[in-house]
């Protein structure tokens, strides 16, 4: 039990937070960790460890956690509370099913308003995508670079349930890349939907975002049927 406080300092660090900014620095720090797996999947998180650490009361931990378990970061265990999320589960599948409908119908609201600048910054998150190669790093930039394009949708909260959805893909291309063995993602299927934006053709880019997400499910789906056979 001595050793928890102490792998939590280390990964985390322990300096006092003030009390307004507790939350949220707690949960950056904690989603960091989890994200780049510095915070490997089953490790407990405890909200006294976590509030000790930060020299803040209990309530703000409470709510980063609270947080991180809407993201599917974190889900709470019997006996054991808070521990960090797998990496990947059945669900990816689903997860992935649904970002089909709502993605696609983000883009196909946003297209026609997006605006030269928008897809200018969608192309300059492709470029640093090529070159990237932090895990954690790319999933951010990914998120940056599908909410750039669907960002101009008129519906706020298709747009909400959308990031709450990228967030578990930052996870997924960390396991995607190291776990999985498959090195770099390429950039075509981006830089294919992103001309299509460009070039106002809607159902163009809706069928190949619909691909693109298709082939990742794919890609779960397979990797959990060889692990169900070993």
């Amino acid at each position: 039990m001595a050793e928890k406080p102490k792998l939590l300092s280390t990964i985390l660090g322990g300096e006092q937070v003030p009390a307004h900014l507790a939350r949220s620095v707690i949960e950056e720090r904690l989603r960091s960790a989890i994200l780049d797996g510095r915070l490997a999947p089953g490790t407990a998180v405890r909200q006294q460890e976590l509030a000790t650490l930060f020299g803040v009361s209990r309530m703000p931990v409470r709510e980063a956690l609270r947080q991180l378990e809407a993201q599917s970061l974190l889900r709470v265990v019997m006996h054991k509370g808070a521990v960090v999320a797998p990496l990947i589960g059945e669900d990816a599948v689903d997860t992935y099913g649904l970002r089909v409908l709502l993605e696609t119908e983000a883009l196909r609201q946003s297209i026609p308003l997006l605006q030269a600048e928008d897809i200018a910054q969608a192309r300059g998150y492709i470029r640093e995508l090529e070159t990237e190669t932090r895990y954690a790093e790319i999933g951010r930039l990914n998120r940056l670079y599908h909410m750039t394009l669907y960002g101009k949708a008129r519906n706020q909260k298709l747009l909400r349930l959308i990031e709450i959805e990228l967030n578990e893909e930052e996870r997924f291309l960390r396991f995607h890349l190291s776990s999985m063995g498959l090195g770099k993602l390429t950039q075509d299927d981006h830089i294919a939907i992103t001309d299509a934006a460009s070039d106002k053709l809607v159902d163009e880019a809706v069928r190949l975002l619909e691909a693109h997400l298709n082939n990742a499910a794919r890609t779960i789906r397979n990797y959990l049927d060889r692990q169900s056979a070993t």
